[in-house]
């Protein structure tokens, strides 16, 4: 069986030990192609078929899904590692591309559940992460969205672990390894299909060699961290009153960035869960322009110094 170069498996041992989850075994989502086929082979290198098992989700979608989860169970089977196939049916259909990631995110931290799984682990990788970034910065998203993907979060959708180990690696460096250790990897022609935005954005940056996209992950690494920053502020501006009596307010004058997140604690105190980015920041600027305003079941008065929040009373009917 042919071996990767042992500085690979090194450098992945050391990124695999930061996100560590604790005890007991992983779950990988592995799909066939060359990231998820090299994560599995430097799992396997780094810490043993018994450290993880593997999970392919076949979506319904193609009629060749059925044997490439096949030769991805080979794989394993030639290894000694505990696979599964999960067969979600997807129906066709309009944004299939976010509706199969959702069965296929559900799918996964169930199998990882029933088997007794810590964590769920994926292959997403440096290129993939300077996509999501610029499809991001094209939709004029803030500080968390250009943060982009976490090399440590929760699986969407659920509370399970999410680890992304190969965050820092190149796609090219993962395909040499795959080719290098002989095996085939699959071809998923909808990887090359231009009607998906982020197929549209790969070619983009393959055609731009003035762009790094291990500086584009860099930096997204970069700003997690400021991400991260703002919400451990964020979390120690006093919210005096406490909703004891169903009332809290905040001293409103601190930067805009900052008091976004303070109203976002202020609403998941009070029941209103976290809206998207683009209404919070709304109620945030009616507010500041010392309205009276209400977002998710929450009323703010910015008429008030500080500003006050209680629970918006009930629409009544006429």
């Amino acid at each position: 069986m042919p071996l990767i170069a042992a500085d690979r498996i090194a450098a992945f041992a050391a990124d695999w030990a930061r996100l560590r989850p604790g005890e007991g075994p992983v779950g990988l989502a592995v799909s066939g192609g060359p990231d998820s086929l090299a994560l599995l082979l430097m799992m396997h290198a780094a810490v043993g078929a018994g450290g993880f098992a593997v999970a392919t989700v076949d979506h319904g979608l193609r009629a060749e899904a059925a044997a490439e989860a096949a030769h991805v169970a080979a794989l394993c089977d030639a290894r000694g590692i505990a696979h599964a196939t999960l067969p979600i049916g997807l129906a066709p259909g309009s944004a299939v591309q976010e509706r199969a990631r959702d069965a296929r995110y559900r799918a996964l931290e169930g199998w990882c559940r029933e088997r007794g799984l810590t964590a769920l682990v994926t292959a997403h990788h440096a290129d993939d992460q300077a996509e999501t970034m610029i499809m991001r910065m094209n939709r004029g998203a803030g500080l968390r969205g250009l943060a982009g993907m976490r090399a440590r979060t929760i699986v969407p959708g659920g509370d399970l672990p999410l680890l992304r180990p190969l965050l820092g690696w190149r796609r090219e460096t993962l395909v040499a390894l795959v080719a290098g250790a002989g095996i085939e990897a699959v071809d998923d022609p909808s990887n090359r299909d231009t009607r998906f935005e982020r197929v549209r954005m790969r070619e983009g940056l393959a055609g731009a060699s003035w762009l790094d996209p291990a500086g584009l992950a860099a930096a997204s690494g970069h700003l997690a961290e400021a991400d991260a920053a703002l919400d451990w502020v964020a979390n120690r501006v006093p919210l005096d009153g406490g909703a004891i009596d169903g009332v809290i307010a905040f001293d409103p004058d601190l930067p805009r960035a900052l008091a976004l997140r303070v109203l976002q604690r202020v609403l998941v105190r009070l029941g209103g869960g976290v809206p998207r980015g683009r209404d919070l920041a709304r109620w945030h600027d009616r507010l500041a322009g010392g309205e009276v305003a209400t977002l998710a079941g929450v009323r703010g008065d910015g008429r008030a110094r500080p500003w006050r929040f209680s629970p918006a009373p009930p629409h009544r009917g006429r």
